[in-house]
């Protein structure tokens, strides 16, 4: 039998996949598009020594941390709890609450993409969408009703 040469990235998520495939469940990209709640790589704050990334991570269910061949289980275990407390407490409303600039760019090229579809112009109150989208709405249903009767 030939030794891999894969990486350990490439090598862990392919024996996670064959995983849960002989167990019958979802992977991570089969259960959560985003990586909200089930991720390969989650990017978290270890206690001990900074930033770092569980190998694997489910919200309120498990963390997994491969190592490639030679590698030390007791350091993965140790990343593990060093990242534990950062993976329990992050919340999307820690994270809005937060409103890093990355989310507050992607929130502003929404928003621009969104008055550009309605053709409306993108300095509009709050109010003043409220009031298109509901005439919109009336409008909509009447066109709806007209069509059904």
């Amino acid at each position: 039998m030939a030794e891999t040469q894969l990486t350990e990235r490439s090598a862990y998520q392919q024996h996670f996949r064959d995983l849960c495939e002989a167990l019958g469940v979802p992977h991570p990209t089969e259960e959560d598009l985003i990586g909200n709640s089930y991720t390969f790589e989650k990017h978290v704050t270890k206690v001990s020594d900074g930033k770092g990334f569980a190998d694997v991570w489910k919200r309120d269910a498990f963390a997994f941390e491969y190592k490639g061949a030679g590698g030390d289980l007791k350091e993965a275990y140790k990343q593990l709890i060093a990242s534990h407390e950062d993976l329990k407490t992050r919340t999307l409303t820690k994270l809005y609450n937060a409103r890093p600039q990355w989310l507050a760019n992607a929130h502003s090229t929404l928003d621009e993409a969104v008055f550009a579809a309605y053709g409306w112009p993108p300095t509009l109150t709050d109010q003043e969408i409220l009031a298109r989208l509901l005439a919109l709405n009336h409008q909509r249903a009447a066109q709806q009703q007209a069509t059904s009767s």
